[in-house]
């Protein structure tokens, strides 16, 4: 699959142009001015006086700080594209071709403290796993949140297991979900697994669905939200929709409508991007906050009337649902290794069943 030139290639980065010394070589590095990046892309456009040279040493030659071991992995699982077809790393380099580059970031030299928290394995290999990640949990540790998260727990579980070559198994992440979003995340258990789970992230050839409790109704029964997603410029901690495209990246989110309940909707939201806050921030943009997303505005009563009764009905469900109504429902990708594809679902967790059965019955009296 081959991602096309003008469309953005990852989650987690933007263009930034990096000059090459003397040589004539167009060097880009996209990536995200977030400090927690899982990807990188590199193109290059080779410069008319190169001579025939193989693309792993071309690259080698290019890019310091990874290993030849780093790019024959990165061609081997089709993260070398060369005019838009993946290459071996024995392909010659000639004048004027353009070469794409997927890259996971570097690992970073952090101690993750094993912990015995519970985890819900879905399904494992010897190569991926896939995760029932609860709500509350941190996927992996960062300023303030060391400990407790998701990695912690899978250090645990990896604990004394060795891999076919004799050495201890590490989870390597592929993507994220957030903090208090619940549902499907997929892991890799080595760095050839993580070169191939990165292609399919990059060209957003997996397939994510998530279902989500939203403010309001909608007047048809399926729709898409398109619009540039990126930090807010007044608060860098939140996201922001840029419709004009100037700004962000681009961000597609199709959702469709599961259950109505007049003041609030249960939707399907299929992303065919995946940026950070991607469908929070696309459906407060179109009026349709999650239900209790303290974030984007979803924690207060946006329709109906505020009678007590009412409004006391409404806070019991924001008590029993202290956190976005998202759940990662569905996860699909092509098996880095064995090129099958595989598909999980999960239901939904007992406090969004809880709160949308609540609703079903409100609106039924």
């Amino acid at each position: 699959m081959t991602p096309q030139e003008n469309k953005p290639q990852e989650e987690k980065f933007q263009t930034v142009d990096i000059q090459t010394g003397s040589s004539n070589n167009e060097f880009t590095n996209e990536k995200e001015d977030e400090k927690d990046e899982l990807f990188e892309h590199y193109k290059i456009i080779v410069d008319k006086g190169q001579g025939l040279l193989r693309v792993d040493k071309f690259l080698m030659a290019r890019m310091e700080a990874s290993s030849r071991n780093r790019i024959q992995l990165a061609a081997k699982a089709h993260c070398i594209l060369v005019n838009g077809e993946a290459v071996k790393s024995s392909y010659r380099v000639k004048p004027e071709d353009i070469i794409q580059l997927f890259l996971p970031t570097e690992k970073r030299v952090v101690d993750i403290i094993p912990q015995d928290i519970p985890i819900d394995v879905v399904y494992e290999d010897d190569d991926v796993m896939v995760v029932n990640k609860s709500a509350g949990m941190v996927v992996h540790p960062a300023y303030g949140n060391y400990t407790g998260t998701l990695l912690n727990a899978l250090a645990f579980y990896f604990q004394g297991k060795k891999d076919a070559n004799g050495e201890d198994i590490r989870p390597y992440l592929v993507h994220r979900i957030d903090k208090d979003t619940s549902g499907l995340l997929l892991v890799a258990k080595n760095e050839e697994a993580q070169m191939g789970l990165a292609e399919q992230f990059a060209v957003h050839s997996t397939d994510r669905m998530y279902t989500a409790l939203v403010w309001g109704d909608f007047d048809q029964d399926s729709g898409t939200v398109e619009g540039n997603v990126g930090r807010c410029l007044n608060n860098r901690k939140i996201m922001d929709v840029f419709p004009e495209g100037n700004y962000g990246k681009r961000a597609i989110t199709h959702w469709s409508v599961v259950e109505r309940f007049r003041y609030v909707t249960l939707v399907q939201c299929r992303l065919e991007t995946g940026r950070t806050h991607q469908i929070r921030v696309h459906m407060k943009y179109i009026r349709h906050p999650l239900f209790s997303d303290e974030t984007y505005g979803g924690d207060k009563i946006l329709k109906g009337t505020v009678f007590s009764k009412y409004k006391q009905f409404v806070d019991n469900c924001f008590k029993l649902l202290p956190r976005q109504a998202l759940h990662a429902t569905t996860i699909g990708f092509v098996h880095p290794r064995t090129q099958k594809k595989l598909l999980f679902t999960s239901s939904l967790p007992a406090d969004m069943q809880s709160v949308i059965d609540k609703w079903r019955a409100y609106t039924n009296h």
